[in-house]
C-alpha cells in the first residue's frame, strides 16, 4: 500500500517514514502544503497522514478541499492541536481519524491499519473474501488456508482489488498501484499480471467490467 505523508517536522517525518517502510508501505513524504496535490486523485494512494500545522498553509484547508472534491481516500490527521473543538472540526471536515501529538508510533500504525480496514469494508486484521484471505501485515494471501505463492506485483494487484471492497477498480488505478512512485505499468503488463493472478486464485474470483476495470468476488 502507498501512503502520502504530509509532515513538516524533520525528526518525526523521518521516524514515520522508516516505520511505514518497515511495515511494507511505500511512502511519499511532503513537508509543505504547496507541495500537496490540489486534488486527492492519485490512484496509487491508499491513505494520507496529514499534519494540520504546516509552515506555508493549513492542513485543515487541504482536508476540506479534498473532501469538497468528493475524494474518499482515508485521511488520518496527526497534529499538536488537541483541544476538543479542534478535534471535532477535523473529524467533521472529513478526517477518518485524529491523533494528537505526541503519540507512540505503534498506535499510529494501528490506527492507520484500522482506517484502511474500514475503507476496504473489512472487520479484522485478516481480510476475508470467501475462501480467499489477505493478511496485509504479512504481505500474504491464502486460499482455503493455503498460502499462495504470489509475486510482489501479483500481491499488490490483489491488494488493490481487495481495497475496492467489491466495487470496480479501474485499470488506471491498478496500473498505478503496481508502481506507486513511478510511471504506471502499461496495459500489456497489467494484463499479464492479472492473468497470472487469476490462474493462482481462480479466474472466477476476479470480475471484469469490459473496458473499465475489475473487482474481487467473495466466493
Amino acid at each position: 500500500m502507498h501512503i502520502l505523508l504530509i509532515e513538516d517536522d524533520l525528526d518525526l517525518g523521518q521516524a514515520l517514514l522508516s516505520a511505514l517502510q518497515l511495515e511494507a508501505f511505500s511512502v511519499q513524504w511532503l513537508r509543505r502544503a504547496a507541495d500537496a496535490p490540489p486534488q486527492l486523485d492519485d490512484p496509487a494512494c491508499s491513505a494520507v497522514l496529514l499534519d494540520l500545522g504546516l509552515p506555508d498553509g493549513s492542513g485543515l484547508a487541504l482536508l476540506q478541499r479534498w473532501r469538497a472534491a468528493q475524494s474518499r481516500t482515508p485521511i488520518l490527521v496527526i497534529t499538536a492541536r488537541g483541544a476538543l473543538d479542534e478535534r471535532l472540526t477535523g473529524l467533521d471536515a472529513g478526517a477518518d481519524d485524529y491523533l494528537v501529538k505526541p503519540f507512540e508510533i505503534p498506535e499510529l500504525l494501528a490506527r492507520l491499519r484500522a482506517v484502511l480496514r474500514r475503507s476496504a469494508a473489512q472487520a479484522g486484521e485478516t481480510w476475508q473474501f470467501g475462501a480467499l484471505a489477505l493478511l496485509p501485515r504479512r504481505s500474504q494471501a491464502q486460499l482455503e488456508g493455503r498460502t499462495l505463492d504470489l509475486t510482489p506485483r501479483e500481491y499488490q494487484l490483489l491488494l488493490a482489488l481487495a481495497e475496492g471492497g467489491g466495487e470496480v477498480v479501474d485499470k488506471a488505478t491498478l496500473a498505478q498501484r503496481l508502481e506507486p512512485l513511478g510511471e504506471a505499468v502499461d496495459t500489456a503488463a497489467l494484463q499479464v499480471h492479472l492473468s497470472n493472478l487469476r490462474r493462482k486464485i481462480g479466474a472466477e474470483r476476479i470480475g471484469t467490467l469490459r473496458g473499465v476495470g475489475y473487482w474481487l468476488e467473495s466466493l
